[in-house]
């Protein structure tokens, strides 16, 4: 279920100005690995944002590959400390993604979990709390891997069930605190497995250019994005 910020969350912070200064937040999913022609959705997105005529929204890309829910909750508030650009202003939102890295198992198809759930549903919650007390927040959730492509680097075993757990806790933590959630996972896996598999690198983890292509076309279509930074008019019709 996606949920949509509160008029009044929206009326309170979002900013009537020409431009905005927000943060992309995560793993390699905002870092854009596996994209050497567009750089990853935020990049792309980003790119647009720097053509005269089009918003003059500034986006910072602050993706770190391999990060954690745990990684991403201690560089949080420094990374958003320092990209309020003017005035001693502050970031008006935080865009994130996370989880992915948390849910492999670990050297064999039943290990343990690389966080263990009940302390990623913790550290989730955690992020979130602490995130939205900085400014709003959107979270962007994870695609489906490749399956058929592990064990990742000989020794992560992704997988889809572990994927949807993982990914569930973080949409119910976001349903609870009204922060808006786009389920990717289950967007791209009703499209079949034989699609999501091309739109993947040769490791099964990243996306491929194509799939960045995609990604930045689902998350343009977004309405909890679209009311925040008006992009209706970015929104094309991808091959």
């Amino acid at each position: 279920m996606q949920t949509i910020a509160s008029s009044s969350q929206l009326n309170e912070f979002q900013v009537n100005q020409p431009s905005l200064r927000l943060l992309a937040l995560g793993d390699s999913l905002i870092y854009g690995f596996g994209d050497p022609i567009g750089g990853g959705w935020v990049e792309r997105l980003r790119r647009q944002w720097m053509t005269p005529g089009n918003a003059n929204h500034a986006l910072y890309n602050l993706g770190v590959r391999g990060d954690g829910v745990r990684q991403v909750a201690r560089r949080l508030e420094d990374e958003f400390r320092h990209r309020g650009e003017l005035r001693n202003k502050v970031p008006d939102l935080i865009i994130l993604s996370v989880g992915t890295n948390d849910s492999p198992r670990l050297a064999r198809l039943d290990g343990k979990n690389f966080t263990e759930f009940e302390g990623f549903q913790v550290g989730i919650a955690d992020l979130l709390d602490r995130a939205r007390r900085l400014c709003p927040v959107l979270f962007v959730g994870a695609v489906p891997v490749d399956e058929t492509k592990m064990p990742f680097l000989d020794c992560l075993y992704y997988n889809h069930a572990d994927q949807h757990r993982y990914k569930e806790a973080t949409r119910i933590a976001c349903y609870e605190r009204q922060i808006p959630y786009l389920d990717l996972f289950d967007l791209w896996m009703s499209r079949g497995i034989t699609w999501c598999q091309t739109q993947l690198t040769e490791d099964g983890l990243h996306p491929n250019v194509s799939g960045y292509q995609t990604l930045l076309q689902d998350i343009l279509n977004w309405e909890a994005l679209q009311q925040w930074i008006g992009v209706t008019e970015l929104v094309t019709t991808h091959a």
